[in-house]
């Protein structure tokens, strides 16, 4: 399959000539990590076969997009065609210009020790060895067939790094210049900061946030760092083929049940593609789940939360909308409350903000007079 050309235009495109990671993405044979994947369909997820379309394999496999390779407990090289899993994604290959930038805030150099924490396809570890080499890299991941195939993958390019199944917020095999997750925590596991060396650098995102997390190790045992100003989305760390049960049930029943209704003060807003304002929202109330709709610009937004509270709005446009919640919290008012915040200060103050990880993991996220603080 002539693939090099289609690499060289990828690298071309996620990073610059002059980077030291286009030579990496421009000889690394993505759709070799990638020959199966889903995408969302109707009727549930849907599975592609890469062998049974050359060219899409190839167009698909070097675009700068995320491709889900499992959902839920079922991978799709295990799938038969017919399959239509429905359920959260488990494990992707994620676009390699958010893999070249987690490197980036790494700040990676010749000789560096590195954890590459969710080894999914095996694409990123495979980055990393041609950069660092493969002596210098240890990809773990908590799904053993993950590991598996991604180091028979990564042998069959060529390339041997160490790859193994750990469940990476218990235990790293080793000390480490640099860790860097492709997974979302909260907080930074302790195990990350007993691995890391002195001097030694984190980056990794706080689940159910878009805020990547970049930060040093200091004498104490800790870590001082910051929120990037850039963004990531990632899947949550998990600790078996699956993620526990969510509020799907709650989040349906919002739909219908009653309560007093309202006023809210501020339209419906898909808080889930709200970036900033869903990374604001789940700082300061973690859990939240979101459903939103739009039928030809009626737009509703629901909210759950495993504790019982639950809301629903309903409007058009920029227009006030119906209000309903229920439970022990008042779900759409605590959003409110950060839109009223951003109104009268211009920002959310998350994004920029300083980061301070204890020993223990605890870790206070700070901005100014407002502060956050994530506990296990």
């Amino acid at each position: 399959m002539k693939w090099t050309d289609h690499a060289e235009a990828l690298a071309d495109t996620v990073t610059h000539t002059a980077s030291r990671w286009h030579g990496p993405v421009a000889t690394t044979p993505r759709h070799a990590f990638v020959p199966r994947w889903w995408h969302r369909a109707p009727e549930g997820w849907t599975l592609n076969d890469g062998e049974a379309d050359p060219q899409r394999w190839l167009d698909t496999a070097y675009s700068d997009r995320s491709l889900v390779t499992s959902v839920g407990p079922m991978h799709a090289d295990h799938a038969k065609p017919d399959d239509h899993p429905r359920g959260l994604p488990t494990s992707s290959s994620t676009l390699p210009s958010l893999v070249v930038r987690m490197f980036q805030h790494a700040h990676l150099d010749d000789g560096h020790d590195l954890a590459d924490i969710g080894t999914g396809s095996g694409y990123g570890a495979a980055l990393a060895t041609r950069r660092l080499g493969e002596r210098h890299v240890t990809s773990l991941d908590v799904d053993p067939y993950l590991v598996i195939a991604a180091r028979d993958r990564l042998a069959e390019i060529g390339l041997r790094p160490t790859v193994a199944a750990y469940d990476a917020t218990e235990h790293l095999p080793g000390t480490f210049d640099r860790i860097v997750a492709t997974v979302a925590v909260r907080p930074v596991p302790t195990a990350w900061l007993t691995a890391l060396r002195p001097g030694g650098r984190l980056v990794t995102t706080i689940a159910g946030t878009s805020l990547i997390v970049t930060a040093d190790k200091d004498d104490e045992g800790g870590a001082t760092g910051r929120v990037e100003w850039d963004r990531a989305g990632f899947m949550t760390t998990r600790h078996g083929s699956d993620y526990p049960p969510g509020v799907g049930a709650l989040l349906e029943a919002a739909r219908t049940r009653d309560a007093d209704t309202e006023y809210g003060y501020y339209p419906v807003v898909d808080v889930a593609n709200a970036w900033d304002l869903a990374s604001m929202l789940d700082l300061t109330t973690p859990g939240i789940e979101h459903r939103y709709e739009d039928n030809d610009g009626q737009r509703t937004a629901l909210m759950a939360h495993a504790d019982g509270s639950w809301a629903r709005a309903t409007g058009r446009g920029g227009e006030r909308p119906d209000v309903t919640q229920g439970g022990p919290r008042r779900l759409w008012d605590l959003l409110d409350e950060l839109r009223a915040h951003w109104l009268s200060e211009g920002e959310l103050p998350v994004r920029g903000a300083k980061v301070f990880i204890r020993p223990d993991g605890t870790t206070i996220i700070a901005r100014g007079k407002w502060h956050v603080k994530l506990t296990a």
